[in-house]
This record gives C-alpha cells, structure tokens and sequence, in this order.
C-alpha cells in the first residue's frame, strides 16, 4: 500500500456568510493559504499518493487565483493526485475541472460511473466517481466488488454514508464491505468514522 495523503472538503473560497465579518475574513486568509500547507505535508511525510475526495472548491466556480494556487500546489506535490469532485464543486465542462489546465500528475474523475485508473509502480488501482451536478442518488458502490489480483485497492469517491436515502451519493457500511476495497477515500460528511 503507498503512502496515502487524503483530504476532503476543503471548501475554498467559502464566502463564511454566517460568520461575523472579521470572523469570515479569518478564515477566508486561511484558506488560502490551505493549498500550500497541504503541499508542504505531501512533501514532508513523502506521500506517494493523493487522493482529494470532493468539495475542493465551495461552489461550480473558483477565483482564478484561488484556481492558480490550488495548480500550483499540486504540481509541488509530485506524486499523483486524483480528485473526485463533490456536490459543492461537480465537474460540468463549465467548471474549474473541465476548463482549467491541470498539472500532469492530477487525474481529475470526470464521470458518475466508477472508473479505475492502475498505478503499477505503487502496486494499487485508485476506483473514483465524480458528481456531475449538485446530487446524485445513486448507489455508485451497489454492485461493486475490487477484483483479487494482488493490487491494493483505494476508493475516491465523496458521498453520504449517514443515510442511505441521501440525495448526494449514498454509500451504506455494507456496501464499503462488500467491496473490499483496502482503502476508502471518502468526503462529504464532515467527521471521522472508524
């Protein structure tokens, strides 16, 4: 298994509207500044791999600097990074992931279905999804199984896994089970779960 740096639910360039004005400005310098602090641990820890699993940005459009930033960042980071855009960030050829260059080691999801991508030099296969509009209700992992080929298996994928009748990308304990995936990437719920 390769050294995974997983992140999720950045929400850059969230407007904080519910916060009070200096409050929001606070956290607005912060987030900037997030692209590079997740760089800076990618490099420190010697991640071989990245997987950002949703709602990077906080809505279908991103400051071209904050867009610049966030490129900038990931190209630093070199190892692959794969993104599988969220509810708050879907990918449409509109959005920042259909129009923007992206750096050579990004592999953004571009579709509903689950796709795979082989990383043979780490000895895994990274499965991801992409919103493609603001929900989906789906069951992207119903019938979904990772084969048994010795590979180590990672999932990328944002969705709800508090309620299965969710209207953003329902996945249940059982169906993260059945899967046998080694590990799941997920974004979306805002906590940790064991």
């Amino acid at each position: 298994m390769p050294k995974i740096v997983h992140a999720a639910d950045l929400h850059l360039d969230s407007a904080f509207a519910g916060l009070p004005a200096e409050k929001a400005r606070e956290r607005r310098r912060e987030l900037r500044e997030l692209p590079d602090r997740l760089a800076d641990l990618v490099l420190a820890e010697g991640a071989e791999l990245v997987v950002l699993s949703g709602d990077i940005f906080d809505g279908e459009e991103a400051y071209p600097e904050t867009l610049e930033a966030l490129r900038r960042a990931l190209r630093r980071m070199d190892c692959p990074v794969f993104i599988a855009p969220g509810n708050h960030d879907p990918y449409t050829s509109r959005s920042p992931y259909g129009t923007a260059p992206w750096p050579d080691n990004v592999h953004i999801f571009r579709t509903a279905g689950l796709t795979e991508i082989t990383l043979p030099e780490l000895g895994c296969t990274v499965h991801g999804a992409a919103f493609t509009g603001p929900e989906r209700t789906d069951r992207v992992l119903e019938n979904f199984s990772v084969p048994r080929d010795g590979m180590a298996h990672i999932l990328c994928l944002h969705g709800d896994t508090l309620s299965p009748a969710s209207r953003y990308g329902p996945i249940t304990r059982e169906e993260l089970g059945r899967c046998g995936a080694d590990y799941a990437a997920l974004g979306h719920v805002h906590q940790t779960s064991g």
